[in-house]
């Protein structure tokens, strides 16, 4: 098969290289109360059997709301064996697993998807690395996708997030250049850039580079324009609703998508305006999980205010009913 000079191939497998079109939900990481906050694999194993008997099509471990930055690799690698077995246990051994990457060097980077692969994962998705903020040009993004690209042993999905890596943004010229690479999937666009998801969609099929909306609340509209499905963080605690809107949408009952997507755009409002902490709070309330397994590691805070606590709770809990109901229908 030919390859470039770095190695990797330059003729696409469209099966291993395509990220799965769908909904991917961003595992939340739970840790017990000891002073060092080690994973508690109990919670976390009910946690991901719950996700994947659910339905979705996807696992994402260590992204933003997996608080990749504060886990090690083995960590890391531990969490994507752990997914696998009870992806397996649920009957679903070929459910995609993503590895969310947190170095800040291009080195670090690779080694943890060298990690993920060996591990298990499918996929990496990875975030630009912004100590140096001040020093990372626009070519010097492109140049970091694609070194990671050339060397990681699975395909990449670019993380674009400004609000957690200093305001930098992987703009649309950017995209069109990565999306050239041989070993970079699509992106995950939780900057809400739904032009971004238009052009590439009018360039590229979805087999060679796919746009995904970073949260649930523009699922129909990334739809509309050709986007391949979303990565989002209230699929933690609502995956069927999730699932729903893009089930019809795909079916073509555009208006009962567009029903139960305002609904969900008020919910995500929760999660978004709650933090990582508040979701985590809210998914373990809602969920029955154990008080202590719902602390982020700290440093960041606990979400102890109960005012907040009430209000989270009855902002997410609008569409609670739905997702209920859509159990049920599953039997």
């Amino acid at each position: 098969m030919p390859s470039n000079e770095h190695g990797v191939s330059t003729v696409r497998d469209s099966a291993s290289h395509s990220f799965p079109p769908g909904i991917h939900v961003p595992s939340l990481t739970f840790f017990d109360s000891s002073h060092r906050q080690e994973i508690d694999w109990e919670t976390q194993s009910k946690h991901l059997d719950f996700l994947i008997r659910s339905g979705i099509h996807g696992v994402v471990l260590a992204g933003t709301n997996g608080e990749t930055i504060a886990l090690s690799r083995p960590e890391k690698a531990a969490l994507v064996r752990r997914t696998r077995e009870v992806a397996q246990a649920a009957g679903k051994p070929q459910l995609p697993i993503t590895l969310g990457t947190s170095a800040t060097s291009t080195r670090d980077v690779v080694d943890d998807c060298i990690a993920g692969k060996e591990a298990g994962a499918d996929f990496v998705l990875v975030l630009v690395p912004s100590f140096f903020h001040f020093a990372m040009s626009k070519e010097a993004i492109c140049e970091f996708f694609e070194e990671v690209g050339n060397q990681s042993p699975v395909p990449v999905l670019i993380y674009n997030f400004p609000g957690v890596a200093a305001g930098l943004n992987v703009d649309s010229s950017m995209l069109d250049r990565l999306a050239k690479h041989p070993n970079i999937a699509g992106v995950k666009l939780t900057c809400g850039g739904i032009a971004k998801v238009t052009r590439l969609s009018a360039t590229y099929p979805s087999s060679q580079f796919c746009a995904l909306a970073g949260q649930s609340d523009w699922l129909v509209p990334a739809l509309s324009v050709g986007g391949t499905g979303c990565v989002t963080g209230v699929g933690n605690l609502y995956p069927k609703v999730c699932l729903a809107i893009y089930d019809l949408y795909l079916a073509g009952d555009v208006e009962m998508a567009q029903k139960l997507q305002y609904k969900l755009g008020t919910a995500e409002l929760g999660f978004g305006d709650g933090g990582i902490n508040g979701t985590k709070w809210v998914v373990g309330e809602l969920l029955g999980y154990p008080e202590d397994s719902r602390d982020c590691r700290r440093p960041y805070p606990r979400f102890t205010d109960k005012e907040k606590q009430q209000w989270i709770s009855g902002q997410v809990r609008i569409i609670e009913a739905d997702e209920n109901r859509l159990r049920k229908l599953d039997g």
